[in-house]
């Protein structure tokens, strides 16, 4: 089959490799019927991620038919439409019975390693390092999934591959981080990166009740769609957040704050970014955490940040001073897409929201390793990437 493999730094290449086979009784192969390039993928792309290997494959949004199952699998039969999340989850242990899928104690086959980086495991994740799990990736014609019984969403035949594609990430990744932000009627909810997540958690938000959603951002495409979904909108490149989120809240800050960037923020007039690039240079942190500072500083006391955006290692100089002594609450984490998806698969068959909206290139599977490069220099106002096999 033709898959799509990390080769090292910025080299994703489309391969010839073997079909996957049933490896485990709880298995099921799926043929992919479509598969996107996350924002987060960019981040094992540009090398800052620990644990990936030449060779493995990419992805961890995707979809398509059941064409196998092992003989535990119950809950599938072959010709299941599913979108798969990018949580591979047990559905026993502790963690999954309360709802927290993407720490689930069982699905990590790296367990030790990730434990030895992050104090615990994580739960295994499709196509994203070998710290969770070294599974193979869905940017690809064929995929494995383990846990296949709990690891699925059946979705209804009346909807297209775009509209429910994204269930598998980023429409609950946003989600969670407009949750997580418990919105009040009041509020004004301000969201760093008008990316894929970012775009998902604005109109969460705005589902959610938020009096004002403000979103910062560079990329003239993504604050346009931004703007058509009712966000006001800051070029970070052209004025101050911190002004302009002052003007914005009568000078109190907003009550509630999303980081939907992580590790890669880019700010090139701060003085702390350029710090920050320079010190990830030469190995003195392993991530940028300009947009972390940034929404201490300018949030309202007692308020909350919430963070979806990846962070992968060590950050320096973070003003935790400031968000103690504010009284902030924090939180964070991979999301619980099983947690989510079925309130939310709802949502779309009742039309009240249209995931694909999100969708601006479309294109052939061997055609990825370029549109990796595209998405990330972002030079033709790139925003989501849809791959078909």
């Amino acid at each position: 089959m033709k898959a799509l493999r990390w080769h090292g730094k910025k080299d994703i290449r489309c391969d010839n490799v073997d079909d996957p086979i049933i490896e485990e009784p709880r298995d099921a192969i799926l043929r992919v019927s479509a598969c996107a390039i996350c924002g987060s993928d960019l981040h094992l792309f540009d090398g800052f991620m620990p644990g990936m290997k030449h060779g493995d494959i990419m992805g961890h949004e995707f979809m398509g038919e059941v064409v196998e199952t092992g003989t535990e699998v119950k809950m599938l039969t072959k010709g299941d439409r599913v979108v798969i999340p990018f949580t591979i989850t047990c559905g026993e242990c502790d963690q999954c019975r309360r709802g927290n899928f993407s720490v689930c104690e069982r699905t990590n086959r790296n367990a030790a390693d990730a434990a030895k980086v992050f104090g615990h495991t994580t739960a295994g994740l499709f196509g994203y390092s070998h710290l969770t799990g070294g599974y193979a990736g869905g940017q690809a014609e064929y995929v494995r999934v383990p846990y296949a019984d709990t690891t699925h969403v059946k979705v209804p035949e009346q909807l297209s591959d775009e509209q429910v594609l994204f269930l598998g990430d980023i429409f609950p990744t946003g989600w969670q981080a407009a949750v997580n932000c418990d919105i009040q009627p009041t509020d004004t909810v301000a969201i760093w990166g008008a990316g894929p997540v970012g775009q998902m958690a604005i109109r969460s938000a705005l589902i959610l009740g938020a009096r004002q959603v403000v979103v910062i951002d560079r990329v003239a495409e993504r604050l346009a769609m931004a703007r058509a979904a009712g966000a006001t909108t800051i070029n970070f490149d052209e004025e101050s957040v911190l002004d302009r989120l002052g003007e914005l809240t009568q000078g109190k800050g907003p009550e509630k704050c999303i980081d939907a960037v992580g590790m890669e923020s880019h700010a090139g007039r701060s003085v702390d970014s350029m710090l920050d690039r320079a010190k990830q240079a030469v190995m003195l942190e392993s991530d940028r955490p300009h947009v972390l500072r940034e929404m201490i500083y300018v949030c309202r006391p007692a308020g909350t940040l919430s963070v979806p955006g990846v962070y992968g290692g060590l950050i320096d100089k973070i003003p935790f001073g400031a968000a103690m002594n504010k009284g902030l609450t924090w939180r964070m984490g991979q999301t619980h897409v099983r947690r989510w998806t079925d309130d939310l698969l709802k949502r779309i068959v009742d039309g009240q929201i249209d995931p694909s909206f999100v969708i601006t290139h479309r294109a052939k599977l061997e055609d990825g390793p370029d549109l990796y490069k595209t998405f990330r220099d972002k030079d033709d106002g790139c925003i989501k990437v849809v791959l078909t096999p």
